[in-house]
């Protein structure tokens, strides 16, 4: 049974990552935010003429590309663990992650005063391994294609006795996301849209809770690679839709199915999304370099790449750049491909 609090169920001091359906407010993004406060960087919000010249719109982006360990992702991780109690926090936490949300564990942990242990991919870039590794966590690999990183991560966790922190599906995790919101509408003012990258959907959801409980009629567009559209489907059909793991340069976005506790969210607040192809994302991510002076990674290039393409309709929009975990060798290879 979940907690009435809406907070995960401890069973045997290890927090229970899937929750029946706890209820996420505009208070628990606040919550968190007095958390993350001068502990998470407070990320630009930044404004491009040409940008808007390109694409007829006014555009606001919210650059978590500079967010501790390059992504939105430090957000939800260090919420989550700090609402631990002291006594499962010290045994030390999980997660599974094909980069961004592990390092944010191992730096939250960290800054946290515990251990972590990290379930990646074998094929996760070389510069995300290093750094999960420099922030102290220990690395353990799987098969992306072949292996069930959920049930591989809930064995973990339960075989050391550590609290499984999940990337998305966690009612912690998903308030510390829509911090990134908050903050953007905070300093952007009012807006028709607000555009979020889509992989397991945690920061889409906080996203719109956030957004629609400031401005009921903000417009909520996710944006998912052309090959890794498992919440589109799953919208169109009503209920959650795997398909094969994606291939896509956009590795943070090759999910497979929606979280349990994000697709309830979003087919509640989500009003459209939109798909980009890896061409197109590779344009978005050399548009940032040379015109916004900012490097992005594949996933943090979706939003812009759907605005460059016109997907976006004009008006007032934010956009969430999700991260820059990208090392210079495989930039360097993408954008002279």
């Amino acid at each position: 049974m979940p907690d009435p609090s809406g907070r995960p169920a401890m069973m045997d001091g290890v927090a229970d990552p899937a929750p029946m359906t706890p209820t996420i407010t505009l208070a628990d993004v606040r919550d968190a935010a007095a958390r993350l406060a001068g502990v998470a960087h407070r990320t630009p919000v930044l404004h491009s003429r040409t940008l808007d010249q390109l694409t007829g719109a006014e555009v606001y982006l919210k650059c978590e590309n500079l967010q501790r360990v390059g992504a939105f992702k430090f957000r939800g991780a260090y919420n989550a663990i700090s609402r631990l109690p002291a006594n499962v926090r010290d045994r030390g936490v999980a997660a599974y992650s094909s980069g961004n949300h592990a390092q944010a564990v191992a730096l939250s942990a960290r800054e946290l005063g515990t251990s972590a242990v990290i379930l990646m991919p074998s094929d996760t870039p070389e510069s995300k391994v290093a750094a999960v590794r420099d922030y102290g966590a220990e690395v353990l690999s799987y098969d992306r294609y072949t292996g069930d990183r959920d049930a591989l991560g809930r064995q973990l966790a339960a075989d050391r006795g550590l609290a499984l922190i999940p990337p998305y599906d966690h009612p912690d995790v998903i308030a510390g996301q829509g911090t990134a919101a908050l903050e953007l509408l905070e300093e952007a003012g009012e807006l028709d849209a607000l555009v979020v990258p889509v992989g397991g959907g945690g920061l889409i959801a906080g996203s719109a809770i956030a957004g629609k409980s400031l401005q009921p009629g903000l417009r909520v567009i996710g944006v998912e690679p052309t090959s890794g559209d498992d919440t589109r489907q799953s919208l169109r059909a009503g209920r959650r839709v795997g398909i094969e793991v994606p291939r896509t340069i956009a590795d943070g976005q090759a999910v497979n199915i929606p979280g349990e506790l994000t697709f309830e969210i979003n087919k509640r607040l989500i009003d459209e999304i939109v798909l980009v192809s890896d061409e197109e994302i590779v344009e978005a991510m050399r548009f940032a370099l040379d015109r916004l002076k900012l490097v992005i990674e594949p996933s943090g290039a979706t939003p812009l790449a759907a605005l460059l393409c016109g997907r976006i309709s004009p008006g007032r929009v934010g956009v969430i750049v999700s991260g820059g975990n990208i090392g210079h060798r495989r930039l360097a290879e993408l954008l002279s491909s």
